[in-house]
């Protein structure tokens, strides 16, 4: 589906119409009579697009407007007026309709202006999303995270492309966006696409836009950006023959829609993001060099969850804060061996297992503390009793945190070479392969 569409009319006949009008252009349509009850369904359910009369009996359009401004200020709505009634349209564009269609409908100009409104919609719903939001990814204490933020401001300002490289769920999006919000395009669109999430015959247009789509021109992901930032996450995904066309956008600023004539101008700034090792995928010829070297002007790599345990106590408390307001709960923090337990824990998912572990804990919980017994059942406690433990639990704490010292130092080596191994090893006064086998001993994966 294209989008989803609420229609509002007080004459049954015109819902009908504009119902089948929507819907055989592939918009999930829900159409109503009564104006009340659309009230009741712009509190109850998100739309990309509302379209309502202007003149109905008890609720008007403005109410309908007003209405929807105060729940929902990224969904436009598009006012229905009758023929000729110019100065009740004018009316509607100052209080903020989007736009307005007149009576009887031209199914062109319906399709047009709907289309218009969607993708409107999803660039203030993208800015929403992130608009105010701390930066989960970059809270803690460990030197590689500071590293990483001292970076972070010293080219947010710049127009240079950034790449983020890192695991799955360590905060590449969130680092994206901190990048956009420090920088002089903070007011401008942050666009964000999944390379992966969209099959390889719709990723073009998604991109590029189309000069003739079913409802008329549609913009891309990189003209919806301009003047702000895109994201383009899981960059490696990309097949290579979008990659010539990407490459092109960045080294021209300019683009063609899919079956366009006309270059149309633009001005972006991309932020890449990958799970992967973008400089072996170009060794195995699965990724352009001349787009690699392009996107990685500046290279940021975030590290994994696990050889940073000394951030897992701020990264709790900051989610317990989050979690409270959303679940209406009070939980007031983790008594010490349950965050000795999350510390020790290897956190194959990163930063997002950790708050989703939390959500699931307070939503079990029965005390105002997480408790030992609150944990899942895939992450143990570690608890021991009698005397017969305590030199060997002082033994692996001593060696918990001499290997926490030394990833430490080691993704210092690697963010200050651009994960360079073998000048990271000379860095540290250590062989290649000593390097590799240090790494591998306290679990430090090369960034891509």
């Amino acid at each position: 589906m294209k989008g989803r569409v609420l229609v509002v009319d007080d004459e049954k006949n015109i819902t009908v119409v504009l119902q089948a009008m929507l819907e055989r252009a592939e918009y999930e349509t829900i159409a109503v009579d009564q104006p009340r009850e659309a009230l009741k369904l712009i509190e109850d359910e998100e739309f990309d697009v509302i379209i309502t009369d202007l003149t109905m009996p008890e609720v008007d359009g403005f109410e309908i407007l007003r209405h929807a401004q105060k729940l929902h200020p990224e969904t436009p709505v598009v006012m229905i007026t009758a023929y000729g009634t110019v100065e009740s349209a004018v009316n509607a564009l100052k209080n903020g309709a989007f736009d307005f269609i007149s009576k009887p409908f031209d199914q062109a100009d319906l399709l047009s202006i709907t289309a218009k409104a969607t993708e409107t919609c999803l660039r203030r719903r993208a800015e929403l999303n992130y608009s105010g939001r701390e930066i989960s990814a970059l809270v803690g204490q460990s030197a590689p995270l500071q590293e990483i933020f001292k970076v972070i401001t010293k080219v947010a300002k710049s127009p240079s492309a950034v790449l983020i490289s890192g695991e799955r769920g360590t905060g590449k999006e969130l680092v994206a966006f901190e990048i956009h919000r420090l920088s002089d395009r903070a007011s401008k669109p942050f666009i964000k696409i999944n390379c992966a999430a969209i099959p390889p015959a719709q990723l073009e247009g998604e991109l590029f836009g189309q000069a003739q789509g079913a409802t008329g021109p549609k913009m891309g992901r990189f003209e919806l950006a301009h003047e702000g930032t895109l994201f383009l996450d899981e960059v490696s995904e990309l097949p290579i023959e979008m990659q010539v066309r990407v490459l092109r956008v960045l080294q021209d600023q300019t683009l063609e829609r899919v079956d366009g004539v006309s270059p149309i101008r633009i001005d972006v700034r991309v932020i890449a993001a990958t799970h992967r090792d973008l400089a072996q995928e170009a060794k195995l010829g699965k990724f352009r060099d001349d787009l690699l070297y392009k996107l990685s002007v500046v290279p940021i790599f975030l590290p994994p969850l696990k050889s940073r345990p000394e951030d897992i106590e701020s990264l709790a408390k900051f989610f317990i804060s989050q979690l409270n307001q959303r679940l209406k709960k009070a939980i007031t923090g983790l008594e010490p061996a349950t965050l000795s337990a999350l510390k020790r824990y290897a956190w194959p998912g990163n930063i997002r297992q950790l708050e989703n572990v939390l959500e699931r804990m307070m939503l079990m919980a029965e005390g105002l503390l997480l408790t030992t017994r609150d944990l899942p059942d895939d992450i143990p406690s570690g608890q021991t009793t009698g005397d017969a433990n305590l030199l060997t639990d002082f033994k692996e704490v001593v060696r918990r945190k001499t290997q926490s010292v030394e990833r430490d130092l080691i993704e210092k080596a690697l963010l200050d070479t651009h994960g360079n191994v073998t000048k990271a090893a000379e860095k540290l006064g250590l062989s290649r392969k000593g390097l590799q086998l240090k790494m591998k001993e306290v679990g430090v994966r090369r960034g891509g």
